[in-house]
Formats: C-alpha cells, structure tokens, sequence
C-alpha cells in the first residue's frame, strides 16, 4: 500500500460509507472514533507525548469543552451556575491551593466577571498567563458568558497521556448522526493538529484508520 501522509476530506468519507456498507445496524447512535498510529517516535519521552486542545468545525454534541467562572456577585453566579463546571467567588480566590490552581489551568474555558480580573492576575497570574489560560472578562448584564459558553462546544481534548504513554491517539469526532462532511473536516482537523505537534510531523504518522463504536476499523492512510 503507497504511503499517503495528506488526510482529505473525500477520503474519511469514503471510509464512512466502507463502514455503513459492512457495519451492523445498532440500536444507538454510534460515536466516530479516529485513530492515529505513530512510528519513530519514543513515547517514554515526555516531549513526545501528544497533549492537545483541538478546536473542531463542527461540534460533536458532547459538551467537551470544561468551563470555569470567576465570580463577584452571588447573584450572577446562581444565574449561571448550571452552564459552568466549576464556580469561584472572588472571596475564595486567596485561599486556592496549588493543587487547585494547576487543576484550574486543565479547564477549556476560563471566564471572570469584569471586576474580577484584578484579584485573578494578582494571585493566579504566574501560573495562568503562560499556558495562555488567563480568564476572558465578561459582562454579566449582557449575557456574554452564554455566548461565548455556546460557541466553545466544539473543543477537543486529544492525548496519549495515559500510564506511561501509547504510540496512538484515539479520539471521538463526532456521532454517526452527523453529516458525513461535518465528521471528515473533523478529522482533518485533528488530523492536522496532531501532525503539526509531532517532531518529525507527517514522518511520525504511521496509520489512520477510522471506525464506529461497534464496528470494525477502517483504513485511510
């Protein structure tokens, strides 16, 4: 088989319909999964190890993406409460722990009620700033955080941090519900992403292959 290290979007829906055509009807919707096999590549080294946040074209309806609010008001934050994993009044901002801090960092979405932002800097700005994970301010009176909480659905954690690492990724992309075209150009770009991680980049890349929950694996690069 001649090596192929470009990933198209007309090729993983080809390998969609090959899934269709031999997979058994299930009754639930299947996750699409996507898979990427890496060659030359040490994962006992640290630096190897692929730990990405991926911003999807098209949201796959699982609510990936952990959102964390800095809050003031009592108020504002009872009104949001259930749109964010985890809440944090200003008052307990002094008394975070490292512990907690380095957990904040992990969050996809940080967002802090305007005036919060001073108290934020001053105590969590040396951690946060560097891995660019300082809060965006929002506005409570103009529904800001909804806003921008609705358009954060699409992000996508892809890691092979696991134990002592594995030469793999395997992430889900979408469901079997979506359009072919929205699952492909998902695909593509974690696909891309990954490639771009990697120190040897698309010479890393050993295999692709796509599949269903309950279906056999297939093939594309």
């Amino acid at each position: 088989m001649q090596e192929v290290l470009n990933l198209e979007v007309k090729d993983v829906i080809n390998a969609l319909k090959q899934i269709d055509d031999k997979a058994k009807k299930r009754n639930f919707t299947q996750t699409i999964e996507l898979i990427i096999n890496f060659k030359n590549l040490d994962v006992k080294k640290p630096e190897n190890l692929i730990d990405l946040k991926v911003a999807l074209p098209h949201s796959t309806g699982q609510g990936s993406a952990k959102a964390l609010l800095f809050a003031k008001t009592a108020a504002f934050a009872e009104a949001v409460k259930d749109k964010f994993d985890r809440i944090i009044m200003e008052t307990d901002i002094p008394t975070l722990s490292k512990k907690d801090i380095q957990e904040i960092a992990e969050y996809d979405v940080l967002l802090a009620e305007g005036p919060v932002m001073l108290t934020v800097a001053k105590y969590l700005g040396q951690t946060l700033a560097p891995k660019g994970k300082m809060p965006r301010p929002v506005n409570p009176e103009k529904n800001e955080a909804e806003s921008i909480l609705s358009g954060s659905g699409a992000a996508l954690r892809v890691t092979n941090k696991r134990g002592k690492g594995v030469p793999l990724v395997q992430v889900a992309i979408g469901h079997e519900k979506m359009a072919p075209e929205e699952i492909a150009e998902n695909a593509v770009a974690v696909y891309n992403e990954v490639v771009h991680a990697l120190p040897g980049q698309k010479h890393n890349i050993k295999s692709v292959y796509i599949k269903k929950t309950m279906s056999p694996a297939v093939r594309i690069i």
